[in-house]
Formats: C-alpha cells, structure tokens, sequence
C-alpha cells in the first residue's frame, strides 16, 4: 500500500496554510474546501483501512508534534481534526497517539494561549471530552517497527515485574511459596527421632518373645517410619515448587532482586516516578483547559 500520494497531499494542505501564517481553525476550513480535501477518502484502499487513517493521522501528528512555527504546528492539529470528522467510517477511527504526542500537544496548547488564539485550548477540550483519541505506549514516529516492538516488550516485562512485587511483597503467600518445608518441619530431627524409637520398637519387640507379645503386637505391625513419610511429604513439596517456578517464570532469586530494586522502564525510569509523573502531566493539561 503506497501512502506517499496521500502524505505529499497532508504537506500541500498544511504548507499552505503555513505559509500565508494562518493561526486560525476557520483558516484551514477554508483551505480545506477550497481543495476539496475530503475527495481524498475516494482513493481509500479496499482493506487495511484501519493502517490507512493511522497513516494518515501520524502523518499530521508529525507536523503538531515537530518544532516547526506555530503554524505549521497548528495545522497538524487542524488536519487532525479536519480528517477525523470528515471520514467516512461508521463508527468513526480514533485517533492513536503515545505520551510523548499529548505531552507536545500540551506545549502546543500552552503556545497558542501565549498567542491569543484562544479556539486552540476549546479545540482540544472538545476533542477529549469526545474521546477521540486512543491512547498508547509505542510512538509510531521514531525508529523502526522492531525496535518499537522491543521497547514495548521491555516495557510490558518491566511492569509484570512491578506487579509481582506488588503482588509477593511482604504477604503470607510469599513465605509459604519459597517456604523450606525441610526446615519448617525439623525433618533431619524428626528422622532422627523416628530411627531412635524404631531401635526402641526392635528391642520391646525382642523382649517381647520372653514376655507377653499382646502389648508389642500393635507396633510390630507398622514398619513404615514418620520420619520417611515427612521427607516424602517435603520432597513432593519442593518438586511442586519447582513446577510453580517453570509455569509463572518466578523463583526466589528474582522475588529477592524485585524487593530490593525498584522496576523501571526501558529508558531507565523509575516505574513509581514514571506513573506519577503521568498523573501530574494529565492534571496540567486538565488545568491548562481550564484557564482557557
């Protein structure tokens, strides 16, 4: 699927709205008719359409995002805009877009507000209050789709690590997974003890052919020693242990590190610092939108 025809179609669009140092929605509605741009959903691909509006909205995305003028800039956000309303799918495509994106459409906002055009901050109020956007981790406009898919994973693992600290930390069903049954249950003593009243046993039982045998009966019957049967217990216990590890990927080894480090992203980031940092970035645009 060729989608340069419809890129160099979005840059015409925008650089002449860039040009003339338009600041102003109207302006790209304007230009938007004026082209006829919505004939550009004619020429759509008979599959792959979902690709094909992403391709399209990253593309606009590029230009809100870049560190162009401020119009150009804002016709990214216009073209945006402009796209999701005028395509022709039922129900309409979100438009995706990553935590660095809404971090610079934040800047984007706050830029305007300098600048007086006041339909920035109403533009992008409207569009979250209409859930327009589909947020994501992957940023589709840097590096290959691999490395993407590699930071992603990194990312994912580094948050199920954070969980099973979460999770083990501190809890009951932490001490009875890594639990040493052997030592829990003294089984080296226990053992011990069992061989010690099995040499008792053996000697009532010799006593027993001088004596009256009614009374070692019942004990000579059992050859079986508790100490054999709690060891037995502890090594099903630690083989089943072993079996949890192989299925969930733990072992005690990694519970330890996880408690005595604290998870981070790919980049490095402290996952705790990170979430937080998110809260604070979605509480700043909230307040931007407000002042406006």
């Amino acid at each position: 699927m060729d989608l340069n025809p419809f890129r160099l179609d979005i840059d015409d669009l925008i650089n002449e709205f860039a040009e003339g140092n338009m600041t102003l929605l109207a302006d790209m509605k304007r230009i938007w008719l004026s082209k006829k741009f919505s004939c550009i959903f004619e020429a759509k691909p008979n599959k792959k359409l979902g690709f094909f509006m992403q391709s399209l909205y990253a593309h606009c995305i590029g230009y809100m995002t870049s560190t162009d003028s401020i119009s150009h800039r804002l016709g990214g956000l216009y073209s945006l805009y402009c796209l999701h309303e005028t395509q022709p799918f039922k129900p309409p495509f979100r438009i995706y877009i990553c935590l660095r994106e809404m971090k610079r459409l934040k800047e984007l906002v706050i830029d305007a507000k300098n600048e007086n055009i006041g339909v920035v901050p109403l533009l992008v109020n409207n569009m979250l209050e209409r859930n327009l956007f589909l947020y994501g981790a992957v940023d589709l406009k840097e590096g290959s789709v691999e490395e993407r898919v590699n930071e992603l994973i990194q990312v994912q693992n580094a948050r199920i690590q954070h969980a099973n600290k979460k999770l083990f930390a501190d809890t009951q069903i932490e001490r009875y997974i890594h639990m040493d049954m052997g030592k829990e249950l003294k089984v080296d003593s226990l053992k011990k003890m069992s061989k010690d009243y099995a040499m008792t046993k053996e000697l009532a039982i010799k006593a027993g052919k001088v004596m009256d045998t009614q009374d070692v009966n019942h004990i000579a019957k059992d050859n079986t020693l508790i100490g054999d049967v709690v060891g037995k217990t502890t090594e099903d216990w630690n083989l089943q242990k072993e079996m949890f590890y192989q299925k969930t990927g733990l072992n005690q080894f990694q519970l330890l590190e996880n408690q005595n480090s604290e998870p981070q992203n790919s980049a490095g980031e402290n996952l705790d610092a990170t979430e937080e940092n998110d809260d604070d970035f979605w509480d700043e645009l909230e307040q931007q939108l407000e002042e406006s």
